[in-house]
């Protein structure tokens, strides 16, 4: 290329659908430009009218050129080998040819059309790219949800997901890809592999690994990881962080800002204003497709990682549950040595009166810091996280009932929860790692769903350390960490009354404690009780009983048949103390658990340790 002009060649790919948002991208870049420099920005496409070609080449200036450039033809050498879904397009794979479509070129920039640029393009241009492929941003999104995390490295092949990066925004060697034969490798890897996940970008990282320049975040900075400190020189409105659909985007303001300074204004609007309820389910349900397939394609790969990062014991005992869910474990299994342990453990732990230690060892405990969790979900990096957790979540629940893994024979006193129109503190016993997906479907079936939401307390190590999807549903289906931390413990008090204000629904275990299929309901403590009496709101005490199905688990053991007893809500009693009424609700609380367990097992309630009434209700 001639470097006396200092031309910049800048790519965009694009169809007819996408123009506005092309048009709000290339008034952000152009008004950034230096007069130095000439810029030649070429759109490349395979489908767009002259009308709206012409309504681009407006854009046009003494140092900027845009050119049109017809894909078709290269397109059609591997069109048939492309995989797209409706929320991807052949556009993605577009940048794929410039190194063989211009020859000229040293160097180039590829951006995509939700961007928008606060500097001059130029910069990226001239970073140093050394004898690397790309120079490029890591990936926000797989920065912020760790089912991506182990999809990269397990199936992509990138040692350390910090390395993998997002190609929305990159810098092409084009002179080094031409001497890497990119093109005939990547075609040759199309025939052998085939990603779903994020498409040409696996591919790219696939085929640069070890060859990247990583760049700041400032060159791609992505909604959805929150609103992190430093410059901002890019904005990618990556995945679902569309501000043309969503009032409540991170950097959204700077859409905008350009939005109204071009002709496209005003029809961007128009398609805000047509994108309906049912638009926004589906484009929820399709993130929640991309984290299921992510999960899905990681579990066929399996684990061959190094110990430090392999699963626990207990992780792997859940991976072995989801397998056998999906029929990949049918045979006849041995009774878990495993689980024998534990069921030793909780016979001692009874003996011993000590119900309020957990049979089975947690994650590691990494301490929870205010500024590591968004409690109320404030930042749209969180909402956009429980959005898939939450999509993924409910298929998983319906699939475990489809497959009788889960197990609801019977739901009694569903009309209790529809008693309450204020907020309440929901208490179950504790008995399995995901008893809450029980209550959870029990709390959509009685169409609460629809007007409050329902949060689950959780462990701190479980919201910290705990590993793959089941930690992605820990972190992100609608739980409140406990902290170790007081300074967090403040945030999650502040949290829990703010949602019970607000007439939500609050999940706890009040036993403290979670002994597999242990039925006997264990002594109280009083932690939910004070968040009852504190906010005025009801506890609604829920106690599961179970017996045994004709199904084994994937453990050896047979699959528990769950009734879910609702009892009527204990109300706080204005005419006694707070001390009082925690009291008072606690014990009224076990006193329906005990009545519950004596009527459906037809057994009075005994310990196999002396436990008096003291000792039962602390």
């Amino acid at each position: 290329m001639n470097k006396e002009v200092n031309e910049i060649p800048v790519f965009f790919a694009v169809d007819n659908g996408y123009i506005p948002f092309l048009g709000v991208a290339l008034k952000s870049l152009i008004d950034n430009t230096s007069k130095k420099n000439k810029y030649a920005i070429k759109i490349l496409y395979t489908s767009v009218t002259e009308e709206n070609k012409a309504r681009i080449k407006k854009y046009e200036k003494e140092n900027i050129s845009i050119e049109f450039v017809d894909l078709n033809k290269q397109l059609e050498e591997i069109k048939n080998k492309l995989y797209t879904r409706n929320y991807y397009s052949n556009t993605t794979y577009y940048r794929l040819f410039l190194p063989e479509l211009y020859p000229q070129y040293d160097k180039a920039v590829y951006i995509d059309s939700d961007t928008i640029c606060l500097a001059d393009i130029a910069e990226l241009y001239n970073v140093d790219m050394e004898d690397n492929l790309i120079a490029a941003v890591p990936d926000g999104a797989v920065q912020s949800i760790e089912i991506f995390q182990d999809y990269v490295e397990r199936v992509v092949g990138v040692a350390d997901y910090n390395n993998y990066f997002n190609a929305g925004v990159i810098v092409m060697n084009l002179k080094e890809l031409r001497k890497y034969k990119f093109k005939e490798k990547f075609i040759y890897l199309l025939e052998k592999v085939r990603y779903e996940v994020a498409q040409d970008q696996d591919y790219l990282n696939r085929l640069c690994k070890g060859r990247v320049k990583i760049l700041g975040f400032e060159w791609n900075r992505m909604p959805i990881m929150g609103n992190k400190d430093g410059e901002i020189k890019i904005i990618h409105y990556n995945l679902g962080s569309k501000p043309w659909y969503f009032d409540d985007i991170l950097y959204q303001e700077y859409f905008w800002k350009y939005a109204e300074k071009t002709d496209f204004y005003n029809e961007i609007k128009e398609i805000g204003a047509k994108y309906t309820d049912k638009d926004k389910e589906k484009d929820d349900a399709n993130s929640a497709k991309l984290i299921e397939l992510a999960q899905k394609e990681t579990d066929c790969v399996g684990d061959d990682r190094t110990n430090k990062n392999s699963p626990t014991k207990k992780r792997r005992i859940l991976v072995n549950m989801w397998k056998n869910r999906q029929g990949e474990n049918p045979e006849p299994v041995e009774k878990s040595q495993y689980r024998q342990e534990i069921l030793k453990k909780i016979e001692e732990l009874e003996k011993e009166g000590k119900f309020d230690i957990d049979a089975e060892n947690d994650p590691p405990t990494i301490v929870l810091t205010p500024e590591n969790v968004d409690y109320l979900r404030k930042k749209m990096s969180s909402k956009l996280k429980r959005i898939f957790a939450n999509k993924v979540g409910e298929r998983f629940l319906n699939n475990l009932l489809k497959d009788n893994k889960l197990i609801i024979k019977e739901i009694k006193g569903i009309e209790n929860l529809n008693k309450v129109s204020t907020g309440a503190i929901v208490t179950c016993n504790h008995f399995n790692p995901f008893d809450c997906f029980t209550i959870e479907k029990v709390f959509r079936m009685s169409g609460k769903i629809e007007e409050k939401r329902l949060y689950k307390v959780i462990r701190e190590g479980n919201y910290t350390n705990f590993p793959g999807l089941y930690g992605f549903f820990f972190r992100n289906c609608d739980t409140l960490p406990l902290s170790s931390n007081k300074r967090t413990m403040v945030e999650f008090m502040k949290a829990v009354d703010t949602l019970l204000q607000k007439g939500d629904f609050i999940l706890i275990y009040p036993e403290q404690s979670m002994w597999w299929n242990y039925r006997k309901p264990k002594p109280l403590k009083h932690g939910a009780y004070k968040m009852a009496v504190r906010n005025n709101v009801p506890v609604i005490p829920i106690f599961i009983t179970m017996q045994d199905s004709d199904k084994i688990d994937g453990e050896g053991y047979p699959i528990q048949e769950y009734t879910v007893n609702i009892a009527e809500p204990i109300y706080p009693d204005e005419n006694l103390s707070s001390r009082e009424n925690m009291e008072m609700m606690l014990n009224k609380n076990f006193e329906v658990w005990k009545n519950i367990y004596e009527d459906f097992y037809g057994i009075p309630l005994e310990y196999t340790t002396e436990v008096n009434e003291k000792n039962v209700n602390v």
